[in-house]
């Protein structure tokens, strides 16, 4: 049975149009559908970790995604992570742009790494969001997909340990943005197209 997401999720997941997204983009996308499907198939545990260097803005808005897509379209025994080769902080603009967009944000914890815990539905447990090296014992050891959401951790990162699957699905950073009158805006986009490809990856199960 379908989970009921908040209605403003709801309304926005269903204005995505995934027929936006190129052919070459979808090529970049479909390895991640691909190992999703093996793990159904062979009904094992779904662990996907989205890395980028800092943490701080894609691989969290990777992770929020992911999560609410897999309830969205009812995959069951999912659970997202993200982590960095480093850890900062998550970015405030990036809680500020998923409550903007209908999750609940609740900052947990007041220190210079805060943990939030970010919910896209009445009755599911919520994500744990923070900075953290995509090692950290929080995020899993072994049997996860690596989804590198950054050129830089990318090229940075050629062996992510314990991984059985390693993918490049990179975004632009919005931390460009910073500073500038654009920033909201930009922000808003790149969390939406992070969710657009996350619905194709989701629904192609």
């Amino acid at each position: 049975m379908k989970t009921p997401l908040f209605e403003t999720i709801e309304n926005t997941i269903d204005s995505l149009n995934t027929n936006t997204i190129s052919e070459e983009r979808k090529a970049i996308l479909n390895p991640l559908t691909d190992y999703i499907k093996s793990k159904i198939d062979a009904k094992a545990p779904i662990n996907i970790n989205f890395i980028c260097t800092h943490n701080s803005r894609r691989s969290h808005l990777s992770q929020i995604w992911a999560q609410t897509m897999a309830t969205f379209f009812n995959i069951e025994n999912v659970t997202c992570y993200s982590g960095g080769t480093e850890a900062t902080a998550m970015f405030p603009k990036v809680g500020e742009t998923l409550q903007n967009q209908g999750f609940q944000v609740l900052k947990l914890s007041d220190n210079d790494n805060p943990v939030y815990a970010i919910k896209y539905a009445k009755n599911n447990p919520a994500v744990i969001a923070f900075s953290k090296t995509y090692g950290d014992e929080f995020n899993p050891e072994s049997e996860f997909a690596a989804i590198m959401t950054c050129s830089s951790a990318d090229g940075g990162c050629p062996f992510v340990a314990g991984c059985d699957k390693r993918i490049a699905i990179t975004y632009e950073d919005p931390k460009a943005s910073d500073g500038t009158p654009e920033q909201s805006k930009v922000y808003a986009e790149r969390s939406l197209q992070i969710a657009t490809e996350m619905k194709y990856v989701f629904e192609n199960l």
